[in-house]
């Protein structure tokens, strides 16, 4: 169980009580039953729970694995260990994604650089590789004798090259440096609004428009490598179509389901501990309520998180939805 930390005052990080523990546990499936799956989630060991899931039952998949590195997950300890080793570690849960993919369907796994060989490597052996996502996390300690480790990699790849991609999904809206015009008063390319100039541009595989969830954040849990909803929110909506299904390996606090949920898709998640799937539950419910992504909004993605109100407004959900359990 996480232990209770003092946190300040405006601190919006998810938390659980003992009361919300008992009540979310009651909805996780368990190894020994899961079905049915969908938009539901497993606590288990992913070894165990892949024997038990159908062929061709997802359209994508969103895999963050630990790195190798050294790290503790809420008391579930990973190791780091040679390329070798964890290449070897890849192969005993990587290739079955591919059987559990329909033939359209896309895979995205991530990595930071001491994995990011090996990924390649066993994702060559199963997958067609497409690209390769880097993008830039803001936060890392900086280092003395060494450069600051600020970003890490998304790796995208495809049963065939007959897969979903939607690029006028996942447009970017930039502000214009240089407000070239095609005749006097008539914009090139670009709009000019109450909230200043602006252009829409196709996104690339080099995103630094992406907020690392942070303690300000209401989306931020506890969770050491809590990915960003607006990260999700990108890969989603670009490779698959409302009511597909999303399934990702390493839940962890939720982060795909929620956005899976939010945007409209089916989703199913394996995660290990039963805290980070409680907090998964939480947020999955608080999704009903409050479906906004923050940085996305008008079905284009800011360069970074500018609409600070949806963060206001989610909060003071989330204090509602606390409140309304407190009174069970």
């Amino acid at each position: 169980m996480i232990e209770q930390k003092i946190r300040a005052q405006h601190n919006r990080t998810m938390t659980l009580t003992d009361k919300e523990r008992f009540y979310y546990r009651a909805r996780l499936l368990s190894v020994d039953s899961v079905d049915p799956f969908l938009n539901r989630i497993i606590c288990g060991n992913l070894l165990d729970v892949l024997p038990k899931l159908p062929s061709a039952c997802c359209d994508l998949i969103f895999a963050d694995p630990p790195y190798n590195i050294a790290k503790n997950f809420n008391g579930q300890k990973f190791k780091s260990g040679s390329t070798e080793q964890y290449t070897t570690y890849l192969r005993s849960w990587l290739p079955e994604m591919k059987r559990l993919l329909k033939p359209t369907g896309s895979i995205y796994v991530c990595s930071d650089w001491r994995s990011a060989a090996a990924i390649q490597i066993v994702l060559e052996e199963n997958f067609l590789l497409q690209n390769r996502i880097t993008w830039e996390r803001e936060k890392g300690r900086g280092a003395k004798s060494n450069w600051k480790n600020n970003c890490e990699d998304i790796w995208f790849a495809t049963i065939s090259n007959d897969y979903i991609f939607h690029v006028d999904r996942v447009m970017l809206r930039r502000k214009v440096i240089a407000p070239y015009t095609d005749s006097p008063g008539v914009p090139r390319g670009w709009q000019d609004t109450e909230s200043g100039r602006f252009r829409l541009t196709c996104p690339s595989n080099l995103w630094t428009d992406i907020s690392v969830p942070f303690w300000s954040m209401p989306e931020n849990t506890d969770h050491p490598t809590q990915k960003p909803e607006k990260l999700l929110a990108k890969i989603i909506l670009a490779s698959s179509e409302e009511g597909d299904v999303v399934f990702d390996p390493f839940l962890g606090s939720g982060t795909t389901s929620v956005v899976a949920k939010k945007l409209g898709r089916q989703f199913f998640g394996v995660e290990i501990d039963e805290e980070y799937c409680c907090l998964a539950e939480k947020r999955l419910e608080l999704a009903d309520s409050h479906p906004n992504i923050q940085g996305y909004s008008g079905g284009v993605f800011w360069e970074r998180n500018t609409l600070a109100d949806q963060g206001t407004k989610k909060q003071d959900t989330t204090k509602k939805h606390q409140q309304t359990l407190l009174e069970v």
